[in-house]
Order: structure tokens, then sequence, then C-alpha cells
């Protein structure tokens, strides 16, 4: 009987393979996304498509279809990182908010009107409120507008809109479980996601990056891919195990692990494994596609395109105009959301999967999918004809209006960036939140794991009381950096001598007493719940207090000092891509640094030589590598010219790579982490056999037949010598140097 089953299953993955080729190669030949031409073959795969032979068995669909959701929401994770999502901005939140409420409200009143019940029409209005960042991406490189102004705005959107989506889909989850509409439920729900989402994400961001740069040297791409589908897979398990979804749970490790200077590498090995599965997933929904039920409701197909359609660019350009951008923008923005894709896909799979989804609205939603993604080109096309028309035909009074607002918010937004107590409040209360986390968790794993373990091993020594004593005041121990964090709110010395200057010291120390009296009023509240139990409710009070008091006056010095090791430790894990790019953390010689950085299509030296671009003299740097189609350059010559999209690698001090950076990738560019596997940023100290001794620099030919360039040449304690072409190398001199790791061995 097994044998039978694992025959149905590769005969049926056979067929869908098979199929799903043959159509994406037509659908390639036709320049139509290949989501499409899955969806036609599971369409042919399936038992409405009677002319070919039919999947034998569906059950073993769904299973493959439920991996690929999983390892989709994995490799989008790995797209969407937090770090994104902060830097997407207000803007973009306020935005994909008016979007997805708007089209929410509008699918659910259309399908009140077509006799869904609540929860079908809930989740019909979640549906069409998903726009596609694969078809859109699609479609702007296709139309070759992938860098015009108004795109950037559109991806942080999107970025947005994914957060939305995955925590949609716990709501949802929520409400189909229990079959109805309750606020109270969703609060929870919300607050509990909230809770796991920081949580996970503390944790993981903390412990992941400081793996991966502890056995960065030994981790091949086997090992690679073994460990991030493990860590994606065990996440999903402890996501269903917390009362989520298995996709929640690959979607929060990829975001985790987005914020890695690993997440390209991941992302490389993990694609094949991600166009697999999710080749699988889209074809597991065109198998749901019944022509018989799209002749039903060809008049419902109609509405709901069109909804979709006007109701995108009603509320996008209406999300962009609320958050101060022009019209023009604002409707180039609108017309480019006009279709729904994958996530709708995932939220229909959500319902069907819950058995709660009427049947028709499935294949209803992926018709309505291939419409708008076929129409997608053609209203982003359509945007600025639109857009002339609209401001042809726009009252003057209005575009005056419009164009006011704009500025208004604009400033608006400049001026509350300069808000000094409105940012330290923000940046406090966030942190305040982040420690508090931390504790509840903590405080539930001491409680139920650690204490009672703890309290069993001591009491074989010693009473029972002293035990217990020892046992919390451990616990208390463990967590005091964070109890010290929430307590004392931080101020950079530049924000206490702004304030100092403007204001009185009685108004600079008012917020701040506040937010002293806050903080330690939860610490006492935190301890007193660890203390539950064990202690009557006086003596847990009492201790809290004492506890406090200690921490703040005894203390204070070695708690504060845990505790900045313990912010640099995770901010420089937050930063870490970012850091390498920049090369923050890459210090060599002096404050010199090996950073990496992509050339954007503006930059000023694209099409030039390296030679006429005169990097070293100009800005002081130098080309040390040059990554172009994933073919790497070490130390490149003169002649190699500079395109759109070569990573660059460069050593220079600080000030010289953040004064270069802008040129290279202007407007902020979004640029991936070039690797450094074969190129070698190292020092070493001449021995008597070196061939470089009683040469000159002129005389070496280290970039011809060493690949590598001369930094600098420690002579003696901290004496950096510059790199001339007459400086001739000695025994014991300490050559700092870049180049091909195997060639360089030579010169050791």
């Amino acid at each position: 009987m097994e044998e039978l089953q694992i025959n149905s299953l590769i005969t049926d993955l056979a067929l869908i393979l098979t199929l799903g080729a043959a159509a994406t190669i037509i659908f390639k030949l036709l320049k139509q996304p290949v989501v499409l031409g899955y969806i036609v073959a599971g369409f042919i795969a399936s038992p409405h498509f009677s002319f070919l032979p039919s999947v034998g068995n569906e059950a073993n669909i769904e299973f493959w279809a439920q991996l690929g959701i999983v390892v989709l929401l994995f490799s989008l994770g790995l797209e969407f990182s937090f770090k994104k999502l902060i830097n997407a901005g207000i803007s973009a939140i306020v935005t994909a908010l008016i979007i997805v409420c708007g089209m929410m409200a509008t699918g659910f009143l259309i399908g009140k009107c077509m006799g869904f019940t609540s929860v079908n029409s809930i989740f019909l209005g979640a549906m069409l409120s998903m726009s596609s960042t694969t078809i859109i991406l699609k479609a702007l490189t296709d139309l070759n507008m992938k860098h015009r102004q108004f795109v950037p705005g559109i991806f942080a959107v999107l970025i947005v809109e994914d957060l939305f989506a995955v925590v949609m889909m716990v709501i949802l989850s929520s409400i189909a479980i229990n079959n109805t509409v309750a606020g109270g439920e969703m609060v929870v729900s919300i607050l509990k996601l909230s809770f796991f989402l920081i949580i996970w994400f503390v944790v993981g961001v903390f412990l992941i990056p400081s793996i991966f740069r502890k056995f960065r040297r030994v981790l091949s791409d086997e090992m690679m891919l073994i460990i991030a589908m493990g860590l994606c897979f065990l996440m999903a398990v402890f996501s269903v195990a917390s009362g989520f979804s298995l996709a929640l749970g690959a979607f929060v490790m990829g975001s985790i692990l987005a914020g890695t200077s690993e997440a390209e590498r991941i992302e490389r090995i993990v694609n094949p494994v991600k166009d697999l599965f999710g080749a699988v997933f889209f074809i597991s929904v065109g198998m749901m596609v019944d022509p018989q039920v799209i002749m039903q409701y060809s008049g419902t197909i109609a509405l709901l395109s069109v909804v979709v359609i006007v109701g995108m660019i009603v509320y996008g350009t209406t999300g962009m105009l609320a958050t101060g951008q022009s019209l023009k923008i604002s409707m180039e923005s609108g017309f480019s959301l006009t279709q729904i894709g994958e996530f709708s896909f995932i939220i229909a799979t959500l319902g069907t999967t819950l058995d709660v989804l009427d049947d028709s609205i499935y294949p209803i939603i992926v018709t309505v999918s291939v419409i708008t993604t076929f129409t997608t080109p053609f209203f982003i096309k359509a945007a600025i004809p639109s857009y002339n028309f609209v401001e042809k035909h726009l009252p003057k009074k209005w575009s005056v209006l419009l164009e006011g607002y704009s500025k208004t918010v604009n400033n608006d937004v400049k001026q509350k960036s300069r808000n000094i107590w409105g940012n330290i409040i923000k940046r406090n209360a966030l942190r305040v939140v982040l420690y508090s986390v931390v504790i509840i968790a903590s405080i539930f794993v001491l409680r139920t794991y650690f204490i009672p373990f703890f309290n069993d091993l001591l009491g074989r020594f010693m009473s029972g009381n002293l035990a217990l004593l020892l046992s919390v005041v451990s616990a208390l121990i463990l967590l005091s950096p964070f109890f010290y964090g929430i307590v004392t709110p931080r101020l950079s010395r530049k924000e206490k001598m702004q304030l100092s200057s403007t204001n009185t010291p009685v108004i600079v120390g008012l917020p701040r007493f506040v937010m002293v009296i806050v903080g330690g009023l939860l610490s006492m509240a935190y301890v007193a719940a660890l203390l539950y139990g064990f202690y009557s409710s006086t003596t847990s009070v009492i201790v809290a207090i004492v506890y406090l008091l200690a921490l703040m006056l005894l203390f204070a010095p070695i708690v504060h000092k845990h505790l900045e090791l313990l912010e640099k430790h995770f901010m420089s894990n937050v930063n870490e891509r970012e850091n390498r790019r920049t090369g923050k953390e890459n210090n060599l010689v002096s404050d010199m640094h090996l950073a990496y950085m992509t050339v954007g299509y503006n930059c000023p030296f694209v099409g030039e030589r390296l030679r006429n671009a005169d990097l070293r003299r100009k800005y002081g740097v130098n080309v040390v590598a040059i990554i172009r189609n994933t073919v790497r350059y070490p130390i490149p010559t003169g002649n190699m010219r500079i395109f759109p999209g070569d990573q660059i690698g460069v050593i220079g001090t600080d000030d010289q790579i953040q004064t270069l950076l802008p040129l290279l990738e202007p407007k902020a560019q979004n640029a991936g982490d070039a690797t450094s596997a074969d190129v070698e940023f190292t020092h070493f100290q001449l021995s008597e056999t070196s061939p470089l001794l009683g040469q000159k620099l002129a005389e070496t030919r280290l970039r011809e037949d060493y690949k590598s360039l001369l930094v600098a040449v420690e002579r003696g304690q901290d004496n950096f010598l510059s790199p001339t072409p007459d400086i001739v190398f000695s025994q014991g001199d300490i050559i700092w140097i870049v180049g091909d790791k195997v060639k360089m061995k030579k010169l050791r």
C-alpha cells in the first residue's frame, strides 16, 4: 500500500512538473509572467481538462502545495527584513493601510451583496487587497521603468503589504476557527502575534548572525542550504506550537536571515528550492480552476476585476496623496497596483484548508488574478496619459490645494524629525516594549523550567527555602540588564546638549523623571510576577522595591556595562549588512575599511575605465575587486570599465567611503552585498625567503603576477608607509595587501 502511494506521488509530481516546464517555455516566448504558465499547467493537469492524463491523487498535490507555501513565504521573508520595514517609513505604512482597509471594506460589501457569509466576505476582501510584488516587478522590468521616481515608493508599500498579509493570515485563521468575527478575540490575536514576532525577532537577530560569523569559513553552500531550510522548518514548527501557521514561522525566519550578511548567499542557494515548490504551489492553484464555475460566475469575475483595477487606482492614489506625494507620482503608483497575486492565492488556500471558503471563490479569484495580471502593463503605461488628462481638467484651486498640502506634509515630517523630546520618547518607548517582551518571555521560561530545576538541584545540598532563594536571586541577576534598561531612559550626549541649550533644567529633567517612574513601576510589576506563587504578595512587592533600589544605587555601573555590551551586539547584528556594505566593521589599517557597494545606473563613472575615473586620486580609495554577473575580478586593471550593477570592493577610510557611496549608489539604491570569497585583505611579515626582498614596488609586478594590491607597509611599530613606486622592501617589513587568496600565498 505504501509503495502504491509513493508511486502515485512520484507519478503526479512528474506529470505536473512536465506540464509546468512546457507551459513556462511557452509563456516565456509570449513574454508573459511565468506564474500564469504554472496556473495553465495546473488546469491542464486537473480533472477539469479531459484531453490529457490527470493527477491521480489530489491529496499528494495538497502536500506539495503546503510545502510550497512554506518555502515561498520563507523566500519572501528573505526579501523583506524588518530593517526594510523601518526604512520604508510612515508614508508607506499609511499608504498600505489605506489600500488594504479600503479594498477589504469594498470586497466585504461586494461579498455581502453576492450573498456570501460574513466570514467568506472577509476572506474575499482580504484576497482583493493584496497586490503582487512578483507581477509588478516583472511588468516594470519589461517596460524598462524600474528606475522611475515613483518605483521606490511602490516597493516600500509592497514591503508593508507583505507584513499586513502575514498579520491578516493570523487574524483570518482566528476568524475561521471560531467561525465568527469577535473584536476582543481579534485584539488578543494581534497582541499575541506582536509578542511572538518581537521575541522571535530579538532572539533570532541576537543569535543567528553571530553563529554565521563564527562559522563562516567552514560553511559551504551545501551546509548553508541545510542550515537555512532547517531554521525555516524549525521556526515553522515552533510557530504552529505557539498557535500560528506554518507560513508565519517561515516568513519570520526569512526576515531574520534577511538581516544577516549571508542573506544574498542564502537567497541564491534557496532559489532553486523556492522555484521548485513555488511552481508546485501555483500549479495546484491552477488545478482549482473550473471552467463551469467560471462560465457560471463570469459576471462576478468581470465585476471583481473592475473592482480590483479601479479600487487599487483610487485607494493607491489617495494613499500616496495623503502622505504628501505629488499628483503625478500618486497616480503612477496607483496605476501600478492594479492586480492581485501570490498572497491572494495563499489566503484562498488558507480558507480552503480551514474549510470555511465557498468552493466557487477559489476559481473566481484565480481568474481575476489572471485577468488583472494581463492588464497590469497596460495600466502602468496609461498612468502618464491619465495624469495629463486629470491635470488638464482639474480645477486650478484643487491643483494649488494639492501642491500646498504636499509641501505642508513634507515640512511637517521634517519638523517632527527636529522634535528632540519626541524622538527620545519614541526611541525609549520602543526600548521599553522590546525589553518588556524579553522579560515576560524570560519570566515564563524561568518559572516553568529554570527555577524548579535549579531549586531541585540545590535542594539536595541545602534546605528548600535557601535553595528557592538562590534560584530566585539567580533569575533576578540574569534579568538585571533588562530591568535596568527599562528604568533608565537613554539620551545621547548630543541630545543632552541640545536640551540644555534650549530649556531650563526643570523642563529638561521632568520628562525623563516621568519615564523613570513609569519604567520603575513596570519593573516592579515584572519582579512581582516572577516571585508570584513562591512568596506572598507583600513580600514580592518589598523584594521588588529593594531589588530595584540596589540595582540603581549599588550595581548600576556593572549592569550598565553589561547592557551596553548586549545592545552593541544586538545593533551590530541588526545593521550587519549595512555595516558590511559601508565597511564600518572591517577595520584594517588605522581607520581604513574594506567595503562593497553596487554601481547605480546614474553613477557618474558608468562606462569609464578605472584609470579615467581615478578614484584613488579623487577620493583616496583603492578598488580591489569588481564582481560582474557573479564573475569576480580581483585587483582589476586600469583598463576595466565600470558598468551598472557592478559590485565594487574598495578600501578607504570611513569618510572616504561615505563620500564615494552616494556617487556609486545614487538615491540610496538598495544594493546587494558582495561576497569577498576570492579577495582577501590581510597582512604578513616578509621572511628571508620572500620574493619581494630588495625589490622596489615598481619592479614586483604585484598586480600582474599575484593579482594583488599593496595598501601600506608597516616598518617599525605603528609606522605605516604609503606605497610609492620606489619603496624598497626589507626583511621584517609587515605588508598590508589585498588580492587573490591563492596567489598571495606565494608572497608569504
